[in-house]
């Protein structure tokens, strides 16, 4: 019996604290196994007050240590402060049949202490788009059906901004917003005056700008803007599962944690067409334990997710759990990324801005809204800010000792603007991941193989960006402008998804309206690897929103014995 919960979670990271959450909120005795470390909040944060020099490196990683980690060093936020939340290449391999980055932090708390945290509704434009323009199946669900679902989780987690009113990016439970600075003000202005129906607004971002009630219960304090998040927030100022959903789940005494604990596959039992627990090997011993649930959760972080499902073999499920069509792995996408501008804006230059703002500005997407008015289909969010350089630029040529030099040093320098795309991507089924038939890893689990890449589409959608971003930043007064195209490989965005889609019917999808796998109803997929589309917003809090209404219509159906 010790080795058997009600239900079992497999990941710790955004979703997977909110299934943990919400389970045992509701009374269940839940396992959540996690395959990486155990990190606890502040005590496991080792570099969340350092000063600069107080680094070997002043933030930087050595040069061998570049060459040894080619892919995770390309990461957003990878720095000497928080290389210790990141796996390292070696140590977790992959098979590449196209190229694509794939990011990882195995701990528990996963990537939830490393997000972006961007919190952007989606609108009922990204949830009929697909279908409506033929690019797509259709949701199983609509806005209407998921919005009480966000106010849940944004008024548990904190999530800042203003009431907007803009259609395409719906308002939500809001704390204060952090204040644009002079020249954001100026960019809005801009865009309402020269472009009608291109809004820019304060981020919407999972910081407590100002705590209410239930954060101090959780323990959290209000966000100091030292904007030092990736290292681990010692106030709990932006929202992670250490810091919030995973220490209240564990108030409930229903909650056990193993860490060390990567998922082999989830067993399925024949007589009654259920799954009936997952077998993990011990990181450390080797050991195989299988653990009994009546529901399981999977949110081991979408490429993960899908590895574990093919892994789950049976005289049922030949080809992974669910995976009757096909499907399995299937339609694997992420965020277009790979474009960005800016420039240098005139005047200005008698003011100054106030502490380090831990968001970004967002212009909400345009593109495609009630009609499709470009030759791509989908549409992107512009993430955007001005900032002023902290000196002056010293020309190469002058002295780099002396008074002058330390007086040009103490004088502001100019103020700049940046924007860069988060790009919907069209799920196709040639954009996949299966198991490696010959390669396996130290566990003796079969490799990921990727097979992901860009299309016309792709193409096409950051040639329109580059050129629409030139003509704002022009209208706001730029000058010396830039604009480029990365081509970095998918991946980099860090938000994979799919492969585990929900859909209305079982002959196109594997999870139907309530995250349930269509053929084992007792398995649940609530992380990236169920989204149907990728919409243009950042993912994670419609994750932890399909989550919170999964879990709790899980519990439901566990108390009526269904489940």
């Amino acid at each position: 019996m010790e080795n058997s919960f009600d239900a079992i979670v497999i990941g710790s990271g955004i979703s997977g604290g909110w299934a943990a959450k919400e389970l045992c909120d509701q009374g269940l005795k839940t396992l959540v196994l996690e395959r990486g470390r155990d990190v606890k909040h502040i005590k496991d944060y080792p570099t969340m007050t350092k000063n600069p020099w107080d680094f070997d490196y002043r933030g930087r990683m050595p040069r061998d240590f570049h060459e040894e980690n080619p892919l995770i060093t390309k990461a957003a936020g990878f720095a000497e402060d928080t290389a210790h939340f990141f796996i390292k290449d070696k140590d977790h391999p992959y098979i590449q049949k196209r190229p694509f980055d794939w990011i990882r932090g195995y701990q528990v708390g996963g990537k939830s202490l490393i997000w972006g945290r961007a919190c952007q509704r989606w609108s009922d434009y990204e949830f009929k788009a697909p279908k409506k323009y033929g690019y797509g199946i259709e949701w199983p669900i609509a806005y209407k059906d998921i919005a009480p679902w966000y106010s849940y989780v944004e008024k548990f987690i904190g999530v800042c901004g203003n009431t907007d009113g803009i259609a395409a990016m719906p308002d939500g439970e809001f704390l204060p917003a952090y204040e644009f600075n002079c020249v954001e003000q100026h960019m809005k202005e801009t865009l309402l005056e020269n472009f009608p129906g291109r809004y820019m607004v304060q981020g919407r971002w999972a910081h407590l700008s100002e705590p209410k009630e239930i954060h101090l219960e959780q323990g959290r304090g209000k966000c100091q803007c030292r904007n030092l998040c990736m290292r681990g927030c010692p106030f709990g100022g932006y929202f992670s599962s250490n810091t919030s959903t995973l220490p209240w789940a564990k108030k409930t005494g229903n909650l056990t944690v193993r860490p060390f604990s990567v998922v082999h596959s989830i067993l399925y039992d024949e007589p009654t067409g259920k799954a009936s627990g997952v077998k993990i090997i011990d990181t450390n011993t080797k050991q195989e334990i299988i653990y009994k649930a009546r529901i399981i959760f999977v949110n081991a972080s979408a490429l993960n997710s899908n590895l574990i499902l093919l892994n789950s073999k049976s005289k049922r499920f030949p080809n992974g759990l669910g995976n009757d069509q096909d499907l399995l792995g299937r339609y694997i996408s992420f965020h277009n990324y790979r474009a960005g501008a800016g420039g240098e804006i005139e005047g200005f230059k008698d003011k100054y801005f106030y502490g380090k703002n831990p968001t970004e500005s967002i212009i909400a997407n345009y593109r495609n809204l009630e009609e499709q008015d470009t030759d791509f289909v989908g549409g992107y969010t512009i993430f955007t800010g001005a900032y002023r350089n902290r000196t002056e630029e010293v020309p190469n040529d002058s002295p780099q000792l002396g008074a002058d030099f330390k007086h040009a040093l103490s004088k502001p320098g100019s103020w700049r603007i940046y924007m860069y795309m988060q790009g919907e991507t069209i799920p196709k089924a040639s954009n996949r991941v299966y198991l490696s038939p010959d390669k396996k890893d130290d566990w003796g689990i079969p490799l990921l193989v990727t097979d992901v890449g860009y299309d016309d589409n792709d193409e096409k959608m950051v040639k329109d960006f580059i050129v629409e971003s030139r003509k704002m930043l022009l209208k706001m007064g730029c000058k010396d402008l830039y604009s480029y195209d990365s081509n970095q490989a998918p991946g980099l965005d860090i938000h994979e998804m799919g492969g585990v889609r929900m859909g209305k019917d079982p002959n196109t999808s594997l999870l139907n309206e309530f995250n349930q796998l269509h053929t084992c109803k007792n398995v649940f997929v609530t992380d990236g690897a169920c989204m149907t589309s990728t919409g243009n917003q950042s993912p994670s809090i419609l994750y932890m929103s399909l989550t919170a209404r999964a879990a709790t219509y899980a519990a439901e159906q566990f108390k009526k014995g269904v489940l």
